[in-house]
């Protein structure tokens, strides 16, 4: 017997898009000689021995088992053949701007999951655009007509079902699930598609015997509140699609970093010191592109024994500015108690976000930071046009980018959920 499910009100509609292979799509976009083959964007393979990860792969290279967050070593063993390329951050962002512009045309109410993923509440936009379907449908034609990228969209009356619903035909997929039809079209799904079950709990629902969202929706809620306790009222409401979030729009980051993992573990200071400077520059250039400055800075240390020990700064002004975030970082690096040892993975992140103007009042001695603004927006500008090595300060023209590759861009605007999703 199905569950007593309180009447809902279906007065929203949510479009989730989602960009298929976005890294690899836009290399292939930029670079026509690459159309057609399997495109790895990552780290350095170095043969397959090299140490990163892959950060995108194109549909071409997923025939092959590769996917995104796979040892670049393993890629390579997989297809040696695929075309390995270097992330370009500035290059995505800025495709990326272009893609959120498209969004804004048809509402205000945006909330971004990532470069590439994002909500819309168009509830408001159904007298001038028409309906759900029409407006999904439009702004997928607006991305390949303006863009010449493709997309995935799901539409429907909740952020969880319109998210499931761009996943499943990709790449450029569309589906449209109409009001008071959610639990169908849920039913016969995996329970691994319920938003927050990861592999651990999945695992525990099948021991349980749910192997479907339909089994789960037609499940006691209290008996799976007990056993489950919030989860188990979690999974209920979402697998009955009942789903009452409400898109948050331009959801300011957390928090925006970047890692480094060495090909070959270091003690070098000097190779420390050029990969900080690196890093530095790569988070300063993406707090100015979000728009943001950064009031702690907290630096990552993971040894060659894989002990990992971070420490952290809290400014009296916060900073968008590649030399404050270096000159923080080299600080907290002769905090660590491990600074002598050899290290791994090295990273930076920025966090207590804010708007450049909410920072404290400007002193009397400030003039260095005001002259380095504009200069700051300059080196950005050129970087996004030619690329991240197109000007670099003068110790990194024999940085360790022969020795070490950048693993991780990390932007936390991960939607809120029960399980971990990292």
């Amino acid at each position: 017997m199905a569950p007593n499910i309180p009447p809902r009100q279906h007065s929203r509609w949510i479009i989730h898009v989602d960009m298929d292979a976005f890294y690899a799509s836009v290399e292939q976009r930029d670079y026509p000689e690459y159309r057609g083959k399997p495109v790895i964007v990552g780290a350095d393979p170095k043969e397959g021995k090299g140490r990163g990860v892959v950060s995108a792969a194109s549909y071409e290279a997923r025939k092959f088992g590769i996917h995104s967050a796979l040892p670049i070593g393993q890629a390579y063993r997989r297809c040696p053949h695929g075309v390995f390329l270097p992330v370009r951050m500035a290059r995505y962002q800025e495709v990326s701007s272009h893609i959120f512009s498209i969004f804004h045309r048809y509402t205000d109410l945006v909330e971004p999951l990532s470069f590439d993923e994002a909500f819309l509440d168009v509830t408001g936009s159904l007298r001038l655009f028409g309906t759900p379907q029409a407006i999904g449908a439009q702004i997928q034609r607006d991305i390949w007509n303006e863009e010449h990228l493709i997309a995935s969209v799901g539409v429907a009356t909740t952020k969880f079902v319109a998210k499931v619903a761009s996943d499943l035909q990709k790449p450029q997929g569309f589906v449209m699930v109409p009001a008071g039809r959610e639990r169908a079209f849920l039913h016969d799904l995996p329970i691994e598609r319920l938003w927050g079950a990861g592999p651990k709990t999945a695992k525990l629902l099948r021991r349980r015997g749910y192997e479907s969202i339909g089994q789960v929706a037609s499940a006691s809620c209290a008996e799976l509140s007990v056993w489950l306790g919030k989860q188990g009222m979690h999974f209920w409401e979402l697998a009955n699609g009942i789903d009452d979030r409400e898109v948050v729009p331009e959801e300011t980051a957390k928090s925006i970093g970047a890692e480094l993992t060495f090909a070959s573990d270091t003690s070098d200071l000097a190779v420390i010191q050029q990969t900080l400077l690196d890093l530095a520059q790569r988070v300063g250039s993406r707090l100015r592109a979000e728009g943001v400055s950064a009031k702690t800075l907290t630096l990552k240390f993971r040894t060659a024994k894989f002990h990992t020990f971070t420490r952290s700064s809290t400014l009296s002004r916060s900073t968008d500015q590649d030399a404050t975030i270096y000159r923080i970082a080299l600080s907290l690096l002769d905090r660590l108690p491990c600074a002598q040892e050899s290290v791994r993975l090295l990273g930076i992140a920025g966090s207590h976000l804010g708007k450049p103007e909410d920072s404290s009042q400007l002193n009397l001695f400030s003039s260095a930071h005001e002259a380095a603004v504009p200069i700051s927006k300059a080196l950005d500008s050129i970087r996004s046009r030619f690329g991240d090595q197109a000007i670099q300060p003068a110790t990194l023209l024999s940085s360790t980018d022969g020795d070490a590759r950048k693993e991780t861009n990390r932007q936390n605007v991960h939607p809120k959920s029960v399980d971990n999703l990292h």
